[in-house]
């Protein structure tokens, strides 16, 4: 059977990354076209290198493009202001949009959390880069505790991997991070932080995560928490725990107060997770954006089986 024909919205850092991706990995899926607004990006350069269609004007060029009709699945690599207007565009036509902004017009998708959950839907986002890291790390406390209060993560990444789209996002990024923390994490209250490091050689991306647990054992977190590791690896061999698993119990006179939520009992569960990019065209420094571009181009694989009839 034939692979199913996507387009990629962006032709910076992301984008061309998720083409590599795809044009090397997937036995599914296949690049259409690749759009963009900068002629001379190198984003459409290597496009065109690979013989793939190019529009430099936007969606409205795109739709002008032979392989248009064909597409099936579009992946928004742009920025959150204008995914709507993709959005609208794309859906209205009966393509699927997976969206790697932050815009999170359709439902949230983690693939080790909640892939099955939303393959039908017309517009499933993919969070952010530090949701992708995290959020299965709350989860992974949340599926062995009674509850979860609360939960925050601070995702520090290399400055060079922030590019314009990124850079233009930091407050989308971190309301939709923590929403992601809340509704597939499942903790009541989600809060997110990101750090841009300007260090020179460039640091691999670096997450912590914070839980606290209502009901959950020491063990059983462990246990969660290296499993969940082990499948988020089987599509991002760079990501790995830093340490062990930290706890801190806190109980009667020695309860936990947090600044606008209240005091807590329970276990405060500390997680330290580093990311190193594939390096298919990002540096390996960039595991921040590699982590986004794999759980996309494994959901629009699994869109592609179940919606459009593609290959086991």
């Amino acid at each position: 059977m034939a692979k199913i024909k996507t387009a990629i919205i962006g032709s910076g850092n992301i984008g061309t990354d998720l083409m590599m991706k795809i044009s090397e990995m997937s036995d599914v899926l296949e690049v259409g076209c690749v759009i963009g607004i900068d002629e001379a990006s190198e984003g459409l350069a290597k496009a065109r290198e690979h013989g793939y269609a190019t529009s430099h004007t936007g969606i409205e060029g795109a739709q002008k493009l032979d392989v248009w009709d064909d597409i099936k699945i579009v992946f928004d690599a742009t920025s959150a202001y204008v995914h709507k207007k993709h959005s609208d565009i794309c859906t209205a036509q009966g393509k699927q949009m997976v969206d790697l902004t932050p815009a999170a017009i359709g439902p949230f998708c983690v693939p080790v959390v909640n892939m099955d959950e939303h393959l039908d839907a017309p517009n499933v986002n993919m969070v952010t880069c530090g949701g992708q890291a995290t959020i299965p790390m709350v989860y992974a406390v949340t599926r062995v505790s009674d509850s979860v209060p609360y939960a925050e993560i601070v995702a520090s990444v290399s400055s060079r991997s922030a590019g314009p789209g990124t850079r233009a996002n930091i407050d989308e990024f971190t309301r939709t991070t923590a929403r992601g923390v809340e509704q597939v994490g499942g903790a009541d209250k989600g809060k997110a932080i990101i750090i841009l490091n300007p260090a020179e050689p460039p640091m691999l991306m670096r997450d912590t995560v914070y839980v606290l647990s209502v009901g959950g054992k020491e063990d059983d977190i462990r246990a969660s928490v290296a499993q969940m590791a082990a499948d988020v690896q089987s599509y991002v061999p760079g990501y790995r725990l830093k340490q062990d698993v930290q706890f801190e119990r806190f109980t009667g006179n020695n309860k936990l107060h947090i600044p606008g939520q209240g005091t807590f009992e329970g276990l405060k569960v500390t997680i330290f997770i580093e990311v190193e990019g594939a390096g298919q065209f990002l540096p390996k420094y960039a595991g921040n954006l590699d982590i986004m571009t794999s759980a996309g181009m494994g959901t629009a694989e699994a869109i592609a089986r179940k919606k459009f009839g593609a290959a086991a």
